[in-house]
């Protein structure tokens, strides 16, 4: 299958340490099976930083490695309190991390107002349903796949 990475820049070698920490499924190389979906991150990244220019980075990724017990593999199918809670321990900037040791996590994305929804349940302003609601991606359920090891980043080939 073809995954896509949208970013300012050409990128063929991911490197996790450039990685921005607290995200979703933790610091790691994300991307998506949805090719508009890498555009406007790309897109949202160039307005942010003001440098480079939007690009769509593509990889070749063996699906069968999700189900082949070679890698550590976590799927969330659907928005769930433990999806929900995965995300608050690794957006959660007073926990250790990595706070997880899967190679590959797969699951939804979250809004982009993650961390006020964040801040309101920790406040106990809202409950862990309420958010989850809250966080569910504004244009319908959407995917992200998280590679967080070496030997996940092994497993995409640049094309």
């Amino acid at each position: 299958m073809i995954l896509y990475h949208g970013s300012n820049m050409r990128v063929t070698n991911p490197d996790i340490n450039l990685s921005k920490p607290f995200k979703d499924f933790g610091q790691g190389f994300y991307l998506s099976a949805d090719r508009q979906q890498a555009f406007e991150l790309a897109r949202t990244k160039v307005d942010q930083t003001k440098t480079g220019e939007v690009v769509v980075n593509e990889f070749s990724f063996d699906e069968n490695v999700l189900t082949s017990g070679e890698l550590r593999v976590l799927i969330f199918d659907d928005y769930s309190e433990d999806w929900a809670n995965f995300v608050l321990n690794n957006r959660d900037e007073n926990m250790i991390q990595p706070s997880h040791n899967y190679d590959i996590v797969y699951g939804p994305i979250a809004d982009d107002g993650v961390n006020y929804q964040l801040r309101r349940y920790r406040g106990g302003v809202i409950t862990l349903q309420k958010m989850i609601e809250e966080l569910k991606y504004a244009k319908g359920i959407t995917f992200q796949y998280f590679f967080g090891t070496e030997r996940a980043l092994s497993k995409l080939e640049a094309i």
